[in-house]
């Protein structure tokens, strides 16, 4: 690979490649064009035509309205998660929201409609454009026997406005401007959180112990909010003739629970290596009952590195060069392109993210990088998200979505494939760290994603009788973290406000959104290993496998490169990976 230059870049992604800023009339042009799609809509619906030509109108629709969307409601969402208080992008919100209840009723009458034809597979069969979204037709077939009554399901969507829906917009402003007092300053929550990485012990253990004691002050209401959303969804769930809200969840990501079951019992088995880990890592910290949480992430090894931003994109760029050029031009063209929101600051969103555009063939990019090699790996996350909305690209925009458990599948490669080879040429001290940084983060991807798993399901199951309050909530944390960590963790030092920190236990309509990370990082595993048994003629293969992700079930997509998803051998053999590198771990742990 030839010398690249590097380009200097904004710290912010660029949003004026949707409007130049809320003024812009594109702006009010997008969203009343919403509007008159949704009036054609009904005018569609109501005609009588053949069947055929109906359906390819209504897809011409859909798309649009999806398109024109994804623009519009796309530019408030991405303005709030990195500045909380916009007031104009909380005036179209608030807009946007009532707009949505529309197209939520737009797209029911859609699914009734296709529903009901007759012969939907021999309209399919006679339309090149029908063949072309053949499987989310027949999706919405299938979607048809869940809706909601016809003559009330505008008005409990309306009113998921005054409630659901409500409590996750205060959420977000809560979290958005919550600051944690820490050594006399008010901070930032995610620059708190990112403390956890310090090398310095004492610097973790306060952040930890501030972090903690500022949910305080956001626990009562972040407690009704939780309450609220979730009861919300087991009214929605009845109404829409579930049994449980996870067999919801799970048919709308196109997963069964063969599946579930079979990936819960291999994780089940495979705890006790986890803990091992985690045990060998606090006596090198020298903690003698297992780790305290605010350790979990604390660098561990004689080669500590922090990494500027330009570094982590040259090592980014220059990694992924090396499995396939274009991964490697692509990432470039992310950073230089400003598709990223790099670093922490108040009023922006915790965590990372990464939202894809389908009709502008771009991503964009949060992330809240401090510097810690987690931090890279995050961006490489990330941005494998944008190389699968890449991939998908090629696809028309309806079967542009790959289900939750599908939608992690590039990201988690490129986190494999990122520590795989930067290990590979690393000198001992080094390569302890990066083995120590895989295990940390599959830690976090397996133990703490079925902890979150067990605590939102032990929710749905209070909330059948009441509101849990914020004490009740702690202790649901706490036991789930017991039956996931075991003595891997000090039962001294947990966390019990995890629940607050969390942004997808308060999405409304998505709902267990921890299992998808578990499958995403071992059917990631499972590739990436596929990936190193064939080499770079694999690729073409892969690219086509992310492609597929929005057009088929997951088992039928996991066929597609040889796994059978239903079976807990496949998960074992993915998980004897991790197993293989907490015994490397514990061996070099001896030389530390």
């Amino acid at each position: 690979m030839n010398e690249r230059k590097f380009v200097s870049m904004n710290e912010t992604w660029d949003l004026s490649v949707f409007y130049n800023g809320f003024q812009d009339p594109a702006l009010r042009r997008d969203i009343d064009s919403v509007k008159e799609v949704l009036t054609g809509m009904d005018a569609l619906l109501a005609t009588r035509q053949p069947d055929t030509a109906k359906l390819e109108a209504m897809v011409a629709s859909l798309e649009k309205c999806n398109n024109l969307l994804n623009s519009a409601f796309g530019f408030v969402q991405l303005t709030l998660a990195a500045d909380a208080n916009n007031a104009d992008a909380l005036r179209y919100l608030d807009e946007m929201s009532n707009l949505m209840v529309d197209v939520s009723l737009a797209q029911s009458k859609c699914v009734r409609y296709v529903g009901g034809v007759q012969d939907l597979d021999g309209c399919i069969k006679g339309s090149p454009a029908l063949q072309s979204n053949a499987f989310v037709l027949r999706e919405m077939a299938e979607q048809a026997a869940h809706m909601l009554p016809a003559d009330m399901e505008k008005w409990m969507l309306r009113m998921s406005l005054n409630g659901g829906d409500a409590f996750s917009k205060l959420r977000d402003r809560l979290m958005g401007s919550h600051t944690v007092e820490l050594d006399g300053k008010n901070l930032p929550l995610p620059a708190v959180r990112g403390m956890a990485y310090d090398p310095d012990p004492a610097v973790r253990k306060a952040a930890y112990e501030a972090e903690l004691a500022s949910y305080k002050k956001v626990e009562t209401p972040m407690a009704y909010c939780l309450g609220c959303i979730k009861g919300e969804a087991i009214t929605m769930c009845e109404a829409k003739g579930y049994p449980d809200n996870l067999t919801q969840q799970l048919m709308e990501s196109r997963m069964d629970r063969q599946t579930l079951d079979a990936l819960w019992t291999a994780v089940r088995e495979a705890l006790p290596d986890f803990r091992r880990y985690m045990k060998a890592k606090a006596n090198l910290l020298g903690h003698k009952n297992g780790l305290p949480f605010y350790d979990l992430f604390a660098p561990v090894g004689k080669a500590s590195r922090q990494y500027t931003i330009e570094q982590a994109h040259d090592l980014l760029v220059s990694t992924f060069h090396q499995v396939n050029p274009e991964m490697g031009r692509f990432i470039d063209h992310a950073f230089n392109n400003r598709w990223i929101d790099l670093y922490p600051r108040e009023g922006k969103e915790g965590g990372a993210f990464c939202a894809g555009f389908h009709d502008k063939k771009i991503s964009r990019v949060l992330t809240n990088f401090v510097g810690s090699f987690s931090d890279v790996s995050t961006i490489a996350h990330e941005l494998g998200h944008g190389w699968h909305n890449h991939c998908l690209e090629s696809k028309p925009v309806l079967m542009a979505e790959p289900p939750m458990p599908l939608a992690e599948t590039a990201s988690i490669f490129n986190e494999t494939l990122l520590s795989n080879v930067v290990r590979a040429t690393a000198d001992d001290d080094f390569r302890f760290v990066l083995l120590e940084n895989s295990l940390m983060e599959a830690t976090q991807t397996v133990v703490d994603i079925y902890s979150r798993f067990l605590f939102e399901s032990a929710v749905f199951e209070a909330r059948k009788t009441h509101i849990p309050t914020a004490a009740e909530l702690n202790q649901m944390m706490l036991d789930a973290q017991e039956a996931a960590y075991g003595d891997g963790l000090d039962p001294d030092v947990r966390h019990p406000g995890m629940w607050i920190c969390k942004s997808h236990y308060y999405s409304v309509g998505l709902h267990f959104y921890n299992f998808p990370y578990a499958f995403g990082l071992l059917f990631g595993l499972g590739v990436f290993r596929k990936y190193q048994q064939e080499g770079a003629s694999f690729m073409p293969k892969y690219d086509a496998l992310l492609a597929s992700c929005g057009s088929g079930k997951v088992a039928d997509v996991a066929a597609s490169v040889g796994i059978d998803v239903r079976s807990a051998d496949y998960w074992r053999s993915a998980l004897d990976v991790i197993r293989a590198e907490v015994d490397e771990f514990i061996r070099l742990c001896d030389k530390q």
